[in-house]
Parts: structure tokens; C-alpha cells; sequence
């Protein structure tokens, strides 16, 4: 058995709660029945330690046993390996995962962010600058559209690729962003009604209430 250990930070400031990556972790391992503790680092003081698992200071990761393993992405995979729960189990059908993933991180999560931080942040949206913004996101939207029409999962049955898929979504439709894309706002519904997702996302917020009660807030 696998000796998994989720590491995400000890406190976050609201405004991102239930949004932290380590959500998608969290979901994966809900939804495969792996078994797991959750450990934390300071959010503020990112010393050398944190660095040495996550480079870039940010979270999470995922230790098994000697392996640690930092970007949402490459642990969902990881799990994928762990999991006929997470990955299909035909070729194809894996390929077709892997590909999804990797689309929304590099093909609709790259339009996704920079439009989501302008929205938590309260940007204005009359600019040059918020228009192209807008205009490309509304582009992946649009090709990812029918995709979404027409199948209820990614790669046939539920997957990490759909994890990723719809939590990339789920902050665009937070702001309202998939008003025009029916579609992918029936399959972020779909995928957020999944029991799996909902426990992972009341541990998260419990876990930064937790902290909050800690610092006396």
C-alpha cells in the first residue's frame, strides 16, 4: 500500500479558499479510495525545505513512500498509475486522458488564469489589456464547447483529466465566465456533484477554518 502525503499550506487568506490547488489532489484521492494524510507548510516563510520540494514555493505536492512529487498535474498522473478510478485502462483511452490533462493546463488554463487573477483581483474591464484577455479565453471556450456537447467525460469514463478539466473551469464559472458556454458549465455541474469533490472541497475549507481558529481569527 501506498504511504501518500498531501502537503498544501497551513493558512490562506479567504478570497482563494476552496480554490487551492490541492483540491484537485484531494479530489483524486476521495475518488480512488486511496488512503492519505494531509500535512501543511507556513504560508508565510517559504524556506528552504519547502523549496526543496516545490521550487517555486508554492503547493502542493505529493510524497509516496521515497517519491515527492510537485505540480497538480504530474501528481494526478501519478495517482492515475495508482488507480483504474482515475485512468482508463485501455491504451487509448489512457492516451486520450493524458492529452486532456495536459489541455487543460497548457491549452485552457493558460487563457483561464491570467482572466480569473484579473477578476479576484477587481481589474478594470474597459481596457486594451482586459480585452485580449477576455477574447482568448472566450476562444479556448469555444473550441472546448462542443467537445463538452457531446460526451459527459473527457476519455470515456470519469478520470484525472476531468478533475483538472473541471476545477480549471469551476474558478471560471465562479466569476460567471461560462454564461455562454452551456456546455461546460453542465460538465463543471456534473463534475462537482460527484461526492468525491464535494468531500475533498469541505476538507480544504475546514482545514483553513481549522487555522483560523488557531490564530485566533
Amino acid at each position: 500500500m501506498s504511504d501518500l502525503t498531501l502537503t498544501t499550506f497551513d493558512w490562506v487568506p479567504p478570497p482563494p479558499r476552496g480554490f487551492v490547488r490541492d483540491l484537485r489532489v484531494r479530489w483524486a484521492l476521495e475518488e480512488a479510495a486511496l488512503p492519505y494524510r494531509v500535512a501543511s507548510v507556513p504560508f508565510n516563510g517559504r524556506g528552504a525545505e519547502h523549496l526543496a520540494h516545490q521550487p517555486f514555493g508554492q503547493v502542493p505536492w505529493l510524497t509516496d513512500g521515497d517519491l515527492s512529487i510537485f505540480e497538480s498535474g504530474a501528481i494526478l498522473l501519478h495517482l492515475g498509475a495508482l488507480s483504474a478510478k482515475l485512468m482508463p485502462s485501455d491504451p487509448r483511452g489512457r492516451v486520450e486522458a493524458t492529452e486532456w490533462l495536459f489541455a487543460a493546463l497548457n491549452s485552457v488554463e493558460m487563457a483561464s488564469l491570467p482572466w480569473t487573477m484579473s477578476k479576484f483581483m477587481g481589474h478594470p474591464s474597459d481596457t486594451a489589456a482586459w480585452k485580449f484577455v477576455d477574447d482568448f479565453l472566450k476562444l479556448r471556450l469555444k473550441h472546448l464547447e462542443p467537445v463538452l456537447a457531446a460526451r459527459e467525460w473527457l476519455a470515456g469514463s470519469f478520470s484525472v483529466a476531468d478533475v483538472l478539466m473541471s476545477d480549471v473551469l469551476r474558478v471560471v464559472d465562479q466569476f460567471d465566465g461560462l454564461a455562454d458556454s452551456p456546455a461546460c458549465r453542465a460538465y463543471v455541474a456534473r463534475a462537482t456533484g460527484r461526492p468525491a469533490f464535494a468531500k475533498a472541497h469541505a476538507d480544504q475549507m475546514a482545514h483553513f477554518a481549522a487555522a483560523d481558529k488557531a490564530r485566533g481569527m
